[in-house]
């Protein structure tokens, strides 16, 4: 079950999915962030058995909120594609084509290495550093405009999968995505479940969106909460 959690921002409404990307109301525009398409490919080719599974569940989570949003277009805030072209990548293809129509636009991150051509071919723009709309600034790493953050718009990012830990009663604690609003910048969550986190320490008037995890044998669909 789809569960939004509206944020908002200089007059502008921001809805938080539970399955890790990011409307903007007033502009019809989806954005999402490290999606690392292709790194269970990877790892079968060194070995390891990673099934196909995981990566066929995140291009479904993403044909998903297409759908539920209908955005005018995508942005990739970097890391959509995991290193060089491989098998699932063509599985790729095939997808972009269900929904040539749909502009999507990447600002490149640190694992984004495919050939230009490649881009052109799957009918992505490609940013090299960050993209501007209106107020809001989009980078892949927030720590390369840490300069700028003081006297720029406000700034959406990625790149360190952030997380948080939520502790109960003992010992007991659990660690969660989730989505970062510090007063200059925000972090979003990898998209892809197949990565690992990076824990965040909020300060005092900052926000964090906790994304819980859906258990289907507890008939449990996840969602969104604010800590």
């Amino acid at each position: 079950m789809q569960q939004i959690v509206q944020h908002h921002i200089a007059g502008n409404t921001f809805s938080l999915s539970n399955d890790r990307c990011v409307f903007w109301e007033e502009e019809k525009m989806l954005f999402l962030s490290d999606l690392h398409f292709g790194k269970t490919g990877h790892f079968r080719k060194e070995g390891i058995a990673v099934p196909q599974a995981i990566y066929k569940e995140d291009l479904q989570r993403l044909v998903t909120q297409i759908k539920f949003f209908k955005p005018q277009q995508v942005v990739v805030i970097g890391d959509m594609f995991h290193s060089h072209a491989n098998k699932e990548l063509d599985l790729f293809k095939k997808w972009r084509n269900d929904f040539k129509s749909l502009p999507i636009q990447l600002i490149r991150g640190n694992h984004d290495v495919l050939k230009k051509d490649w881009y052109n071919d799957a009918t992505i723009s490609v940013i090299e550093n960050s993209l501007q709309i209106g107020s809001f600034s989009f980078v892949h790493d927030i720590t390369e405009v840490q300069n700028e953050v003081a006297v720029a718009p406000y700034f959406f990012s990625g790149h360190i999968h952030p997380g948080i830990s939520i502790r109960g009663a003992g010992r007991q604690f659990i660690k969660l995505p989730c989505f970062y609003f510090s007063s200059q910048f925000a972090v979003l969550p990898a998209f892809s479940r197949f990565t690992g986190s990076h824990p965040i320490k909020p300060k005092r008037g900052e926000s964090v969106f906790a994304i819980l995890p859906a258990n289907h044998l507890k008939n449990e669909q996840g969602g969104i909460i604010k800590l």
